[in-house]
Order: structure tokens, then C-alpha cells, then sequence
């Protein structure tokens, strides 16, 4: 088979025999950490942003979105490139200001931040925070008061359009928990007059995740464009346009708008509007920097499928579980024995417990070293301790060099904080 076809990055290729990323072999990483171990590449991290920073000809800033890969070491490579940072918890805001990224370049978003994450964005002085409701208006108001200053806010705008995507990765609709209906939006800007330590700066829309269409965002940024000409005649200029994230990547080597292509249709639904364009991309800039290095622990025919039983499973990798999620799945080192069709699967008990469905490979053995493809976004991220599986390590390579940038998790480190009750002794 040829394996090429189903490589989503320049900087993952066969040479000599082996899957390498940039110029490390995998199996290279492999033998010095062992697995199951997420790679992340610098190479593709840095290519991505610059694309986008490139194909916009209008003041941006774009800030990345953490939840898809909250690593420092991502984080980092992101932050020297000029990145800002879209946040979702006090967490996250931990990470983005340990990452070097200035406070001044993170947006805070989220349905329910609590007093002391408010009051932690407070105190760092960030760009501002996205209001997804009038009682978190309402508090982040009585919070700042408190502290004396004044918060910067945008409003998050649901546009009701339909990205077409994962029901779980829709966020504009109506039904969905985010923002406020685009009714209610005019509204909620007149009223913040009676909220004195709140400072209008913005307005904000995210339609969805793994959006592989233009339209959507066309369609939703000319419904939000329409507010804030009015807001404008009504005396309240807003600096920012938020058109938050969700450009897709290919995951099985389908077909997707470039970076440029998003870029236009936001413009020509802007027309003439003077704000700066904020951007809040994750996936698109991670998801094809990284994979999930497993090892075929044993390969096991039964009467009406085959099953490929890697060390890496649900807890390394929920997506395919989650979501339904496709990821490629290749030999490291391109196996020479008869073809066989199997279910990828993991050691987890569960009978979700699947990477990937139906996949035709040459038969493996047992210590063969398999790449799970697409992994850089919501892979190490949502990564949890189920079945008391420690979490794999995180490796990034630069060119011919590599570092361990998360050492892998211990038994010690599952039983870290907790403490078997007085009463039972």
C-alpha cells in the first residue's frame, strides 16, 4: 500500500525504510522513551502559523486556541511567533502567561468561569474576557469593581448558522450552552451601561470545530458585521472582531480550504468595518504536528474479526471513542507479510476501546511499532487516567534533534494526592 497518500504533513515521511518526523526516525524515540508517547513536530507548528499570519491583510492577532494542545513546549514554539492565547480556565491562563505568551495577547472564553479565574485574568491584565451570559456579565462587573479597574469584554454572539460538523463540535445554534442569540446581542450591549466596570472592546462568534467550509463563516461574520455597524451608529466602537476557530485539517487526506481561503470570505464579509481581527485557531495549527507512537502487543484472530492490540488506547486517545473520529494508522517500519484487514484497538476494557476501524495493513507482530496519525489536537490534551493507565510521555523534535518535554507519568504519580481516610485505619 502506499503509505504517503495518507501522510497529512510535510514534515512526516518514509526515508529508508521508516516513518520519520523531520529528521528523527520514530523508532529512535521509541527505543529512548519507550511508548506510548505523543511527537509533536516544531517544524509543522511554526509553518502553520505563519500561514495564517501571512493571508491576512488587516490589523489580527491571533491567539491560540489551548485547549487543543495545552503543552508548554507547543505553547512556547507558538508564543516567539508573536502568538496570543484563547483560553478556557484558570488553567489554561496558568499556562498560556508560563508559556512566555504576554497577558496582553490572551482572550479568556468559557461558559462558567468562576470568581477566582475571573479574578486571576483580572489581576494579569488580559486583553479581555469573552461574556457568554448576563449573570457572568453581571459578576465579572462586581468582581472588577472590587479590584478597582475596569474589565475589557466581548460579547459571545451565537449567528445560528450551521458549520456541518460533529453535533458535539457545533457551538452557534440556538441549542447550543455558548453566547447570547444575535437577538438578545444589541440588547446586551445597550444594557452595560448599568454594569460600570465593564469596557465594551469587543465582539466575539465561535460556529464550530472541524469546519471544512468557507460559507459558514461568511454567513456568520456578515450576521455579526450588521451589530456592530449599528452599535456604531448608536456611539459604541468596538476595537475587535473575534471570529474565533474551528478551520478544519484533513485527517484522512481529503480535500481543505487553506488557510487563505477563510481568510477572504471573513474580509469580504467585513467589507469596509475597521476592527482588528482576532483568531483563535487549534486544531489547524496542531492537529497534523503530532502523532501517538504505539506498540502492537499482540495480534488476535477470532471467527468473524481481527484485532491489532496496541499499548496506546481510549485514555491516550479518546477521539475515535468520543467523536467517531478518523486517524490514520501506519507502520512505523512498512511490514513485508500478507495483508490482513483488523480493528485497532487498546488494552482499555471497554469495547469502545477503538482507534481505528477496519483497517487493512501486512500482519503484524507482537513489538511493532505503529503511528497514529493527527494526534497533535485533543489527543494528549484529553488524555485521562482511566483503567489507572499512567499518561504518555510528549516528545518534540526540531529537525535532527528531539527532547522529552513531558516525561511520562508513574504509578506514583496516579496515587499523588490522595490519602486512604483516618477512619479506616
Amino acid at each position: 500500500m502506499d503509505n504517503s497518500l495518507k501522510i497529512n504533513s510535510p514534515f512526516w515521511s518514509y526515508r529508508k525504510g521508516e516513518l520519520h518526523c523531520e529528521e528523527v526516525p520514530l523508532s529512535r524515540i521509541a527505543a529512548e522513551f519507550s511508548t506510548p508517547t505523543y511527537i509533536y513536530s516544531r517544524g509543522h507548528l511554526e509553518e502553520r502559523f505563519q500561514e495564517i499570519d501571512r493571508c491576512w491583510k488587516r490589523p489580527h492577532l491571533i491567539c491560540y486556541s489551548l485547549k487543543s494542545n495545552s503543552s508548554l513546549a507547543v505553547a512556547s514554539v507558538l508564543a516567539r511567533l508573536g502568538a496570543g492565547a484563547d483560553v478556557v480556565s484558570g488553567g489554561e491562563l496558568h499556562r498560556a502567561l508560563k508559556a512566555g505568551i504576554p497577558a496582553q495577547r490572551i482572550v479568556f472564553a468559557g461558559v462558567g468561569k468562576t470568581d477566582p479565574e475571573i479574578r486571576a485574568a483580572l489581576k494579569a491584565r488580559i486583553l479581555y474576557f469573552t461574556v457568554e451570559s448576563d449573570p457572568e456579565a453581571e459578576r465579572i462587573n462586581a468582581l472588577a469593581g472590587r479590584m478597582k479597574t475596569a474589565a475589557p469584554v466581548a460579547l459571545r454572539v451565537t449567528p445560528d448558522v450551521d458549520p456541518k460538523t460533529h453535533r458535539y463540535i457545533t457551538t452557534s445554534k440556538p441549542e447550543n450552552k455558548f453566547g447570547l442569540d444575535l437577538e438578545a446581542a444589541l440588547d446586551f450591549y445597550r444594557g452595560l451601561k448599568r454594569l460600570p466596570n465593564l469596557n465594551p472592546v469587543g465582539i466575539q462568534m465561535h460556529i464550530g470545530s472541524q469546519i471544512l467550509r468557507v460559507e459558514p463563516y461568511r454567513e456568520a461574520v456578515g450576521k455579526l458585521a450588521a451589530l456592530v455597524r449599528e452599535l456604531a451608529r448608536e456611539g459604541m466602537k468596538l476595537s475587535y472582531f473575534d471570529i474565533g476557530g474551528g478551520m478544519g485539517i484533513s485527517y484522512r487526506g481529503e480535500e481543505t480550504p487553506p488557510a487563505a481561503a477563510y481568510a477572504r470570505a471573513v474580509s469580504e464579509a467585513l467589507g469596509r468595518l475597521e476592527t482588528k481581527i482576532v483568531l483563535e485557531p487549534g486544531r489547524y495549527i496542531s492537529g497534523n504536528s503530532g502523532c501517538l507512537l504505539g506498540r502492537a502487543v499482540y495480534f488476535k484472530r477470532k471467527a468473524k474479526k481481527n484485532f491489532l492490540v496496541l499499548d496506546a488506547g481510549m485514555n491516550d486517545l479518546i477521539r475515535p471513542a468520543l467523536y467517531g473520529a478518523h486517524h490514520e494508522i501506519l507502520p512505523v517500519v512498512p511490514l513485508a507479510a500478507d495483508e490482513v484487514e483488523a480493528e485497532v484497538v487498546g488494552p482499555i476494557c471497554e469495547t469502545g476501546d477503538i482507534l481505528g476501524e477496519s483497517r487493512r495493513f501486512p500482519r503484524p507482530e507482537s513489538g511493532d511499532l505503529f503511528a497514529v496519525l493527527s494526534a497533535g489536537a485533543y489527543g494528549f490534551a484529553m488524555a485521562s487516567n482511566y483503567n489507572s493507565r499512567p499518561r504518555p510521555a510528549e516528545v518534540m523534535v526540531d529537525g535532527d534533534r528531539f527532547e522529552l518535554v513531558r516525561r511520562r507519568e508513574t504509578y506514583r504519580d496516579l496515587v499523588r494526592g490522595e490519602r486512604v481516610p483516618s477512619f479506616l485505619a
